[in-house]
C-alpha cells in the first residue's frame, strides 16, 4: 500500500518542520494550480476579501514563501502586514519579497492582545497541532470587529489523481466540509464561498514530481499516463468575525 499522509502526519511538529525545511516543495505544488469551470481563483477571492476589508494592521500565520503577502502589499500598499511562519526557510523566502516577517509559531502568537485588525491563514490550519487552542490564540490578537480570512482544501480534493496513485483524498481536521462549524465555535459570523480548482500536468513525470512532494511511494505508484492531464481540486475561502 503507498505511504499516504494521515491527520497524525499532518499535525506533527516534527513532520512539518521536514515538510516545509525549504520551499521547493511548496513552489511545485503552486505551479500546477489555476482556475476551474468557473473561471475563479480561491487566492483572487482570498486577496480581494483580504484588500477590500480596509484593514490598517494585517497579520499572516503560516505565509508561506510569501507570494500571498506580497500581493495584498502590492494593492494595498498602505496596509501595515506581518507575516510569520515556523520555518526559517519560509520567512527568509517572504523577506526576499520585500515582506516584514517573522518566525513564530501559530499556537503561540507573541503579539499583544486586540494588536490586528484582520489575520490571514491560508492553508495551514489543518497543519496546528491544536487547532481549537491556535483559534483562541487568533480571537486575542485580533481586535473586535477585525475578520479572519481562511482558506482550505475539502475531503475530495486531488482525490482523482490520489486514487489512481493507490492512495486516498486526505482527510485533515480542518477541511471545507467542518471548516465552518470548527470556526463558528470562536467567531459569531461565518461566511463561506466553495470553488472548484484544476491542476494541469503536462505529463506522467510532472505529476510524479507533484505526489513525491508529499510522498514518494504514492509518485511510485502512479500508472504512466501518456500527455497533459488534469484534475479537479476543492477549495472553500471563509471568514469569520
Amino acid at each position: 500500500m503507498p505511504e499516504m499522509r494521515d491527520m497524525s502526519q499532518m499535525t506533527d511538529r516534527s513532520a512539518t518542520d521536514r515538510q516545509y525545511a525549504s520551499t521547493g516543495r511548496l513552489e511545485t505544488r503552486r505551479g500546477v494550480w489555476g482556475p476551474g469551470p468557473e473561471g475563479v481563483s480561491p487566492t483572487d477571492l482570498l486577496r480581494a476579501a483580504v484588500v477590500s476589508s480596509g484593514s490598517g494592521r494585517i497579520l499572516e500565520i503560516g505565509c508561506g514563501t510569501g507570494q500571498f503577502a506580497r500581493s495584498v502589499v502590492d494593492e494595498a500598499p498602505a496596509v501595515d502586514y506581518v507575516a510569520t511562519d515556523l520555518s526559517p526557510a519560509m520567512v527568509e523566502a517572504t523577506r526576499a519579497l520585500g515582506v516584514p516577517a517573522q518566525l513564530a509559531a501559530a499556537d503561540d502568537l507573541p503579539f499583544a492582545d486586540d494588536a490586528f485588525d484582520c489575520i490571514v491563514a491560508a492553508w495551514m490550519l489543518y497543519h496546528v497541532p491544536d487547532l481549537d487552542g491556535t483559534l483562541r490564540g487568533v480571537r486575542r490578537v485580533l481586535r473586535d470587529g477585525g475578520t479572519l480570512h481562511v482558506a482550505t482544501n475539502g475531503r475530495e480534493h486531488l482525490g482523482e489523481l490520489l486514487r489512481e496513485a493507490g492512495g486516498e483524498p486526505l482527510v485533515t481536521q480542518f477541511m471545507s466540509e467542518n471548516a465552518a462549524e470548527v470556526l463558528g465555535r470562536h467567531f459569531e459570523h461565518v461566511t463561506q464561498r466553495d470553488v472548484e480548482t484544476r491542476a494541469t500536468f503536462a505529463d506522467h513525470d510532472a505529476a510524479c514530481a507533484y505526489l513525491a512532494t508529499f510522498s514518494p511511494d504514492l509518485a511510485r505508484s502512479l500508472p504512466h499516463f501518456d500527455g497533459p492531464r488534469s484534475y479537479a481540486g476543492h477549495t472553500a475561502v471563509l471568514a469569520a468575525r
